[in-house]
């Protein structure tokens, strides 16, 4: 079989590995079945989970089996991890929705079909109906508070505030891993970096029940330059789906990554050859770009597929090369075309609030029409809409079109 660590480790995705020589041997005998969990505390997916669906879709090729859990009974507590304070708690028919929404969404990356076809589980279905009593009997004896509260994810929580209920989270994705082995035979779990405790609770339960199977594997976090987490925009977190981040948005934001990203973002976001990735990555000064639109057309293709794509791609060439059209450019539909400019652009969200709005207009960083805009007062008229529509620009990146 292929010797896929190698694999993703020549990629750039793994950060750590439990029981790495054994994980090897096992990787090169047989097909192996692992896991990935996603808590549904959206109705989409970000860009962070797109990285996970990249590795669970590279072991799947190499001919391994992915799970995907949908964790509706972990989202009623939520992970902790990454958290300065708790999670708001949703009700079963949001977590539900959710669940659904997803389901669609991890459908588009590994297949369901063949002898490897991926699984989708959902934990409320073996969760939600435990014994307290039992569990903590069973499960709760195996785990020591002592070396818990050492773990990262709930280390960082120590002096905001940890709530006993989200001290069971790692007791329960652990408990989802020893479900999974029982029923399915899945001796993987993987994630990102950030999940590394909860993994290691994980495959340590297995192995104290008396398995030696259980392994863990997380992968790098999807951050920039200066170890932020990539994936946030104006107007929040980079979403998989089109009604909360439109493709043009989405192709945008790779289009406009630092240069120092290219490399890692053509390496863990796209299934471009490490050949090509190492051209385009070598590109230098202007001629970087061509390997920016180069990622953002195939990220942009590989989430909301090669139409899209193209539709965002002839979108940006309009505004920024003079070519192409704008029919896929952001849009929103006004009824009283006679607003002020700083309503209309809170309106297209270009500003979160009147006050940024003044102060983006003060400062010049507002053309209407490729027209700079310097007074607060500008109220918009019919002249504005001589096309039919007027275009808000914000800098030299942020576009959105009006329409009467």
């Amino acid at each position: 079989m292929t010797d896929i660590i190698k694999e993703l480790e020549d990629r750039g995705y793994i950060e750590q590995l439990t029981h790495e020589k054994e994980l090897r041997e096992v990787f090169q005998k047989e097909s192996v079945r692992f896991y990935i969990g996603i808590d549904p505390t959206a109705d989409s997916m970000h860009i962070g989970h797109f990285v996970a669906l990249m590795v669970a879709a590279r072991l799947q090729k190499a001919g391994h089996r992915p799970i995907i859990l949908m964790g509706g009974g972990t989202a009623t507590i939520g992970d902790p991890s990454g958290k300065t304070d708790m999670r708001k708690m949703m009700t079963r028919e949001t977590i539900d929705n959710n669940v659904q929404c997803i389901k669609k969404q991890a459908e588009r990356f590994v297949s369901f079909e063949g002898e490897n076809a991926a699984i989708i589980v959902n934990n409320a279905d073996w969760l939600l109906d435990l014994n307290y009593i039992d569990f903590m009997r069973k499960i709760g004896t195996l785990f020591s508070v002592n070396r818990m509260l050492s773990a990262e994810c709930y280390k960082t929580r120590l002096e905001t505030g940890l709530t006993f209920f989200e001290m069971g989270y790692m007791l329960l994705q652990s408990y989802d891993f020893l479900y999974l082995h029982d029923k399915y035979d899945c001796k993987l779990q993987i994630g990102g970096n950030d999940q590394w405790s909860n993994i290691i609770g994980g495959v340590e339960l297995i192995r104290k029940v008396g398995s030696e199977d259980s392994y863990g594997l997380t992968f790098r976090l999807l951050t920039t330059a200066e170890g932020k987490k990539m994936g946030k925009t104006e107007k929040g977190a980079l979403w998989l789906n089109p009604e909360r981040t439109s493709p043009y948005e989405f192709y945008q934001y790779w289009r406009n990554i630092g240069d120092t990203e290219v490399e890692k973002v053509l390496r863990l976001l796209t299934f471009l050859p490490d050949e090509e990735v190492a051209r385009l990555s070598a590109l230098k000064d202007e001629e970087i770009n061509e390997a920016k639109k180069v990622a953002a057309y195939e990220i942009t293709k590989l989430i909301h597929g090669e139409e899209e794509a193209k539709k965002a791609e002839e979108t940006a060439k309009a505004l920024f090369e003079g070519s192409g059209n704008l029919e896929n450019m952001p849009t929103t539909k006004i009824e009283d075309i006679n607003i002020s400019l700083v309503d209309a652009i809170i309106k297209v969200e270009i500003a979160p609030s009147k006050g940024q709005a003044r102060k983006l207009i003060e400062q010049g960083g507002i053309t209407l029409n490729d027209e700079k805009v310097t007074d607060i007062n500008y109220n918009l008229s019919e002249k504005d809409f001589s096309e039919g529509y007027a275009i808000i620009k914000k800098g030299k990146k942020v576009y959105h079109k009006l329409e009467m």
